[in-house]
């Protein structure tokens, strides 16, 4: 065959040159078996090119987390189990302290003794040609991905949240998200985030050591689409009543909030809560009052008119949570929170130095109103029955 070659490293740099270009990955196949058949050199090129694109990432700030959400975003179903292949075996030939925590997460390492692509096809059922289809499609993404601000590793659980308040709080949104009654699912939502906001603030001030100082966190969260831009407005809101700051980046679905360790996990837990609430209303809302053409601006402006409110009502919510800890904890609470808010400021400064404003439009008044009453709906603080429950 012409070009043919045995050497693993051209063919890894005519693989990830190929995947590059931009070809469907079965055209890329095609080309590849052209010019190696089935040799051994094409299957350990074809790891190498994984491995060499993970390491990419990898110094572009990309953690285990984000590689997967972006894999499940734009490639078919399963490839999210290749990735962790690849990211696993790419840390493994890391310096040990260099391996990312997150990996433990996602499953063990695969083993090193047959090349990745092909235990795809002995281990997770691939056809070679899938399998080498697979590889270039994983190699084309992640060689396209920017690079992000380098967040550093995070606690787990996170510093500064008594481990079992969160697991409590986990186990009330699950119940929340499992239960068929609305009324029930805002109870539970609503007490799991009086629990750590309540936390929050003992935190701030009993939590830490009086002579240390304040140290602020980030964390990304990933949106699914449709409607990403709207609901990246909801994080905005929740992040900022939970006195964190939060910067989108649209092109990936993604927002980092930054904040510190306890009011990170208030945001987060609360983030996932309120979407499910807000995606139920909106399917209720235009199921059979909104015509089909206008039905994604309706949606669109349903969902920044829940996030408006929802800030509304948070911010509110946050004040008198705040003068109820300066009763309780006296005032030392708000130089406090005071140190950790310019931390907070100076964080998001140096993560991202050239930050623009983006301002969002909506076109469908149906849409506002009905996002706007969908957030009154949704009970953000339980009685003290509820909470007596507990």
């Amino acid at each position: 065959m012409a070009g043919r070659t045995d050497d693993p490293g051209e063919a890894a740099r005519f693989l990830a040159g190929l995947a590059a270009a931009g070809g469907r990955p079965e055209q890329v196949v095609d080309v590849l078996r052209t010019r190696y058949g089935r040799s051994r050199a094409l299957l350990a090129g074809a790891e190498l090119a994984l491995l060499d694109a993970a390491d990419v990432l990898h110094e572009r700030g990309w953690g285990p987390r984000d590689v997967t959400e972006v894999v499940r975003r734009r490639l078919s179903a399963g490839r999210v189990l290749l990735a962790v292949d690849v990211l696993g075996a790419a840390a493994a030939r890391r310096p040990r302290g260099d391996v990312d925590v997150d990996l433990a997460e996602l499953g063990p390492p695969p083993a090193r003794d047959v090349p990745l692509v092909a235990q795809w096809s002995e281990v997770r059922g691939l056809a070679p040609d899938d399998a080498l289809a697979a590889t270039v499609a994983l190699v084309a993404l992640m060689r396209s991905l920017p690079a992000l601000p380098r967040l550093g590793e995070e606690a787990r659980p996170p510093d500064g949240v008594d481990a079992r308040v969160l697991a409590r709080v986990r186990a009330l949104l699950a119940k929340a998200e499992s239960t068929e009654y609305p009324e029930e699912a805002e109870a539970l939502s609503a007490k799991a985030q009086e629990l750590m906001g309540r936390h929050a603030l003992e935190q701030a001030v009993v939590g830490a050591p009086a002579d240390a100082a304040p140290r602020a966190a980030a964390r990304r969260l990933w949106l699914d689409p449709p409607y990403a831009s709207a609901k990246s407005s909801l994080v905005h809101q929740v992040a900022t009543a939970n006195r964190c700051r939060a910067i989108s980046l649209s092109a990936l679905d993604m927002v980092t909030v930054v904040g510190h360790a306890a009011d990170l996990a208030t945001v987060e837990l609360l983030v996932t809560s309120l979407l499910v609430q807000a995606d139920r209303a909106m399917l209720a809302a235009d199921d059979e009052t909104v015509p089909r053409a206008r039905r994604r601006s309706f949606r669109h402006a349903f969902l920044l008119a829940y996030a408006t409110r929802i800030g509304e009502r948070l911010a509110a919510a946050a004040h008198e949570a705040q003068a109820h800890a300066r009763a309780e904890l006296g005032e030392e609470l708000l130089p406090v929170l005071a140190a950790r808010a310019e931390v907070v400021e100076r964080t998001v400064g140096e993560l991202f130095p050239r930050l623009t404003r983006r301002r969002f439009s909506v076109g469908n008044g149906a849409g506002w109103a009905a996002g706007r009453a969908a957030a009154d709906a949704a009970s953000l603080t339980p009685g003290r029955d509820a909470l007596a429950q507990g």
